[in-house]
């Protein structure tokens, strides 16, 4: 039986070690593509720490121009078809760049959650833990912190508006020496 043109014949010994499997190439895309997806929804001030050529940063700019889903979509697979074109070693630094990201920012929102922590200790427990966070940071002022909590917690006894809540929250936030994040302090 003759084999079919378009057929070719594969053995084994031929196939060397660096050819990769048609689906090995498949995931591959797929994930320049997330790749892509994940950079395309970055603001500009997030793009500015990854290592991007003026090309593809103007590519991004482009897809994240599009507003319609489908041509949105069209837009990021067209963008990660660019992005197949670099070598590993970019791909490698941008997916570095993005973990760095990721672990900073998980690094604040740990810094932030013991801000809060504290806020809600003072607030609960008020002289007992005020002197335990006085204890970790004895450049702390005590009366402030004292009058901020008290009046955070009578604001939130007569359902005011948070002021004092807020505010102690800054202050915690200068004394841990943790990032700003405004949002956080709702």
């Amino acid at each position: 039986m003759r084999p079919h043109p378009n057929e070719t014949n594969h053995d084994d010994a031929s196939a060397g070690p660096e050819e990769v499997s048609r689906s090995q190439r498949r995931r591959e895309a797929l994930d320049v593509l997330r790749l892509a997806q994940t950079v395309s929804e970055m603001s500009d001030a997030q793009l500015k720490s990854i290592p991007l050529s003026d090309d593809l940063l103007d590519e991004v700019r482009r897809t994240r121009a599009v507003r319609q889903h489908i041509a949105r979509k069209r837009q990021n697979q067209y963008l990660a078809k660019q992005m197949r074109k670099l070598d590993d070693a970019a791909l490698e630094a941008i997916r570095a760049a993005l973990e760095y990201d990721r672990d900073l920012a998980r690094r604040e929102t740990a810094a932030l959650h013991q801000v809060e922590t504290w806020r809600e200790r003072l607030m609960a427990d008020g002289d007992d833990a005020l002197g335990e966070l006085l204890a970790a940071f004895p450049r702390a002022d005590r009366q402030h912190l004292r009058q901020l909590a008290r009046q955070a917690r009578s604001e939130r006894a007569a359902s005011k508006p948070p002021h004092a809540y807020r505010e102690l929250f800054r202050s915690l936030r200068e004394l841990f020496g943790a990032p700003s994040d405004e949002a956080a302090s709702d």
